[in-house]
């Protein structure tokens, strides 16, 4: 052995050795804390006044969030004794403290990383590969044809966000030499999933499996699917039959098989608040019980096909909260219906907002998402899919599907996330936290039942109502870089050369699809299947009818054909839908408003900073003004200072610059100003010219006689006044 190894191995002997003795140890000496003097809140506030240093402490030291929470800066056990979980356990009473008691120590979050691959077979490797790397959950993201029942053949855009399956032999291939007994497969299947539940039963009959190994997800959420498009394609009534034929036969056949998806993001990725985007999609699924309730089934039943997923957002200490304060609520309401237990307990699955994504800088997104992911599993979820990265521009590829897939791997493996029971249980603030927003998600779910249920709210307009207005003012505070996205109106990078989009070809899809498809239906008795079809019709849409026909070689589009009822294609109904949003969105679109521009002109708007005076005093609003310019993708034009105002005007001059922006002090700006912005309108008569900072009020309006057309400072609207100088160049009408 060599000496190093040997060193080596040393050091691990006396490692163990000394872990060893650690575990051995029992009593621990005393150690006195009498030399710290504890300090009041009182002391402790006056400090942070004395460094906020003239700053109101009640706007800088106070959070106040969209949910219309505020976060104190301190909490106290004595004002959170009442609300502490003493007597509450994890797996037991109303489960805010987890559905099981043992948390994650036996059975870990399943880690659900999407499969979005076009072709079958080729989304067929990604699952396989996606287990071999480390994720436990089969996750199958479908295309919108497949989701609405077109067959690819008669689609517009094949395999635009997920993957195309239209025949039986598709399934197959997405299937082939999945170990579905061991681990559960996911699959979101639009407003219904009898089709494709059919299909998945087909192909493993066939096969020779038993469906009785069959797991996970295979589920539908009619509601989620209006809210989203406006209009199903049949009425809720016609939609609910079909969910019901669905859950009883996964009852009798697949036990561990959820039928019913309740997915937050339709109400997120509108821009929904926390509060809003659980008690909406509480209300969602108390509408689904109700509906199984009506057809015979029992609410033991109807609650164990319901499955949660939640978007985890920004705020981390909020998403915690939330999914403490949803379970006991989901619990009250299924005993409400007169659950037993075991059927109170919430099927959790989650994944990032897309709301929060951003197409620049888009980097960021992966300590985003790991913030979002933490967060999610400390509130206690029981799956999670973590989406790449650069989920909101393209596809994921080999490397940021392996960053999205390792960073759960590292959190239960290396970060030891797997140990702690509830580990947020008993935390002054987290607590707090959950007590406010249970009872404001139970008002807002009040206030929707009021209205007779989420549907009848939804056709009055009011979660559209509720939900615009906090779009509104996240926008808003974007605008006035209250709210900041790093890379989009905050600390823009001007050297980012943009992730290519790589564009799928739809028409090449098209083309393999169709040739695919025509193959299969050319090898098809079609007697026999539109015998097949037929006794769906007769049989009032039974579960193994339709399964027989997918057996036949139904296509998914021929199955939904079959389904369909004209008179309750008539009775759809129509709502306003809630649209989807990202918060950057305006900004990005800006930016690429500009940077078009300058590619197809070879010009862009060009801005002069007039710096008076020594470096240490026009640098700190020149680096601001910089940023906050750049944010629009412009060309700021810097300099060391100038001495006088002459020199500044005429380097302005030269610079032939469509705007210009003094930079100084407040101190210094009363003798600069009045001699400095008439000479710059002179010289520049059609530039616009700004001030760096805010003028006070009893000087506001000699500045503006003097000639400044507008302030920039941190209260300025940043994105209004961007769009201003776009609108100016010519970029924009």
């Amino acid at each position: 052995m060599s000496e190093e190894k040997s060193g080596q191995a040393t050091e691990e002997l006396d490692l163990q050795a000394i872990l060893k003795k650690a575990e051995q140890q029992t009593t621990f000496p005393d150690v006195p804390l009498d030399e710290f003097e504890p300090p009041t809140y009182d002391e402790w506030k006056e400090a942070c006044i004395a460094l906020l240093k003239g700053a109101p402490f009640e706007k800088k030291m106070y959070t106040k969030t969209y949910e219309g929470i505020t976060f104190s800066p301190m909490y106290f056990r004595a004002d959170t004794e009442p609300i502490l979980p003493k007597k509450s356990f994890p797996g037991l009473d109303d489960f805010m403290r987890g559905a099981k008691p043992n948390g994650y120590i036996e059975s870990p979050w399943g880690i659900a990383q999407s499969c979005d691959e076009t072709m079958p077979k080729e989304n067929n490797e990604l699952l396989k590969h996606e287990i071999d790397r480390g994720s436990t959950i089969y996750n199958v993201r479908l295309d919108r044809a497949t989701l609405s029942c077109v067959d690819a053949g008669d689609a517009d855009k094949p395999g635009d966000d997920g993957c195309s399956i239209t025949t039986l032999q598709d399934v197959h291939d997405l299937l082939d030499g999945l170990k579905l007994d061991k681990y559960p497969l996911y699959i979101y299947a639009g407003a219904s999933a009898v089709p494709v539940l059919a299909m998945v039963v087909a192909a493993l009959k066939s096969s020779g499996k038993d469906t009785k190994d069959l797991k996970g997800i295979i589920a539908a959420n009619p509601i989620g699917e209006l809210v989203a498009n406006g209009k199903n394609s049949q009425s809720l009534d016609k939609l609910y039959d079909e969910a019901y034929e669905a859950a009883k036969w996964a009852i009798k056949n697949a036990p561990e098989l959820k039928t019913m998806f309740v997915k937050s993001d339709v109400f997120s990725n509108g821009g929904a608040n926390d509060v809003q985007e659980v008690a909406y999609s509480l209300a969602v699924a108390t509408d689904y019980l109700r509906a199984m309730l009506e057809r015979g089934m029992t609410i033991d039943e109807a609650a164990g096909q319901v499955a949660f997923e939640f978007s985890m957002g920004a705020n981390f200490f909020m998403q915690i909260a939330k999914l403490r304060a949803v379970r006991p609520i989901w619990a009250q309401i299924v005993e409400a219906f007169g659950g037993n237990s075991e059927s109170r307990k919430m099927y959790i699955h989650a994944r990032p907002a897309r709301f929060f994504k951003t197409v620049y800088d888009p980097y960021v997104n992966m300590l985003r998402n790991t913030s979002e992911i933490f967060s999610g599993v400390v509130g206690g979820l029981d799956s999670f899919e973590n989406p790449p990265f650069d989920e909101v521009i393209r596809k994921g590829d080999e490397f940021s599907r392996r960053i999205a897939r390792n960073v759960q791997i590292m959190l239960q493996e290396e970060f030891g996330l797997l140990q702690p029971i509830d580990p947020a249980g008993g935390s002054w603030a987290v607590e707090t936290l959950t007590k406010q927003v249970k009872e404001k998600i139970w008002a807002e779910f009040q206030a929707v039942e009021g209205k007779g249920g989420i549907v009848a709210a939804l056709k009055e307009g009011y979660p559209q109502e509720q939900i615009g207005a906090i779009l509104a003012d996240r926008f808003k505070k974007l605008e006035l870089r209250r709210d900041r996205i790093v890379g989009s109106n905050m600390y823009p990078n001007m050297t980012e050369v943009r992730l290519d989009p790589r564009p799928e070809d739809f028409a090449e899809n098209k083309k393999l699809r169709s040739s695919e498809i025509t193959a299969y239906i050319d090898d098809v008795d079609s007697k026999f299947r539109d015998e097949a079809l037929a006794k769906i019709k007769d049989s009032k849409g039974s579960m193994e009818r339709v399964i027989e026909a997918a057996q036949a070689g139904a296509t998914i589009a021929q199955l939904r054909g079959a389904l369909t009822c004209p008179k309750c294609a008539e009775a759809a109904e129509e709502i306003t839908s809630i649209a989807i949003h990202r918060w950057s969105e305006r900004y990005e679109a800006m930016r690429m408003v500009t940077e078009e521009y300058k590619e197809k002109h070879n010009d862009n708007v060009r801005i002069f900073l007039a710096n008076m005076g020594p470096i240490p005093q026009h640098k700190a609003r020149a680096d601001f003004t910089t940023g906050f310019l750049q944010v629009g993708a412009f060309e700021v034009l810097g300099n060391n200072g100038f001495k006088t105002e002459e020199e500044a005007a005429a380097a302005a001059k030269e610079s032939g610059a469509d705007a210009v922006v003094i930079c100084s002090t407040d101190a210094t700006y009363p003798d600069i100003v009045p001699k400095l912005a008439p000479m710059l309108h002179e010289v520049l008569p059609n530039a616009t010219v700004f001030l760096a900072g805010e003028a006070p009020a009893d000087l506001k309006e000699t500045y503006n006689n003097a000639g400044i057309d507008k302030y920039i400072s941190v209260r300025a609207n940043c994105y209004e006044i961007l769009q201003a100088l776009q609108k100016k160049k010519g970029m924009i009408e």
